[in-house]
């Protein structure tokens, strides 16, 4: 298997390939990124492989992609582990780019569908979305902690940021409305009881993979997956780690009011408890289950009213 490893920063991508060893550096802009793209289609790799770094792989990613290449992005500490396993302790851009060549030759690792221009889109105005949440929230934690006249100030903020928050909800959903799919899609998602349009259309633009895969990859994806941790006679506690962070956002706020107004996750809920398990626990479990309904949901295409 020929794998191709990409080590990105913001001015460099060191490229190795496995099992041949050759090495190159590129520069970041379009044209050198055009260039390594051909550079690269040459090689006819099984899969090119680059680490999740903050959407700096995305642009070079979409490059890939759109060439015909097989592309996965990978965790990053999920490589680092890896070095350390096979003993590879040094650390430089060269040294990483070939690790990252050698994981993917070695590991199975979760191939990309190419993304077309909508789907990027919409992904992009989801997380600009949660950029503005953050922003909200941190204005008004500081309006706590000032005079009055700094919260006249931060008022003003608070409302320019909203009005951009109402604007930006108003074009996700449109987005949405342009595609019959995912049009579809949210609709059978907000059948969920505490499932509304905003986190419907999170799931839309963040978890495409959603209906597409079975009950335990799926969970996995996300990160409310309990792994164990024994060893010999003792029993760990199982935890859960890993996933996509905006989408395990979005499903914990669906489960909060789950718990309270769908019947289903509110009768598990309080089962848990009455077991004795605590609070987190209870809520991480109804978080699985209800990803695992919304899985079940879009891929058989069936309304909550209908599986309930």
């Amino acid at each position: 298997m020929i794998a191709v490893g990409i080590d990105i920063s913001k001015s460099r991508f060191d490229v190795a390939v496995h099992p041949t060893g050759e090495c190159w550096s590129s520069e970041t802009d379009p044209s050198a990124t055009e260039i390594l793209v051909s550079r690269i289609s040459e090689l006819q790799p099984d899969r090119v492989v680059l680490e999740a770094t903050g959407g700096l792989e995305a642009p070079l990613a979409a490059a890939l992609l759109n060439a015909g290449l097989a592309v996965a992005v990978v965790n990053p500490r999920q490589v680092r582990d890896f070095a350390r396993a096979t003993g590879t302790l040094a650390k430089t851009d060269r040294i990483d780019a070939a690790v990252i060549a050698e994981f993917g030759a070695k590991i199975i690792v979760h191939l990309r569908t190419p993304d077309d221009e909508q789907r990027s889109h919409i992904r992009e105005l989801v997380v600009r979305r949660g950029q503005l949440i953050d922003l909200i929230t941190a204005e008004k934690n500081r309006r706590r902690r000032v005079g009055s006249d700094i919260v006249q100030r931060i008022n003003r903020v608070i409302v320019f940021i909203e009005a951009e928050l109402a604007d930006l909800d108003d074009e996700i959903g449109a987005t949405i409305r342009d595609s019959d799919a995912w049009q579809d899609t949210a609709d059978l998602l907000q059948t969920i009881p505490g499932v509304g349009p905003t986190i419907a259309s999170q799931f839309v633009a963040l978890l495409p993979e959603l209906g597409r895969l079975n009950r335990s990859r799926i969970a996995a994806l996300v990160g409310v997956a309990p792994y164990n941790c024994d060893s010999g006679a003792f029993r760990g506690k199982r935890m859960v780690w890993g996933g996509r962070v905006q989408v395990r956002r979005a499903l914990y706020m669906a489960t909060l009011v789950g718990t309270r107004y769908n019947p289903v996750i509110r009768e598990f809920y309080h089962r848990l408890r009455t077991k004795g398990k605590s609070a987190k626990v209870a809520l991480v479990a109804c978080m699985r289950k209800l990803l695992i309904i919304a899985n079940a949901i879009v891929r058989n295409h069936q309304p909550w009213t209908l599986i309930s």
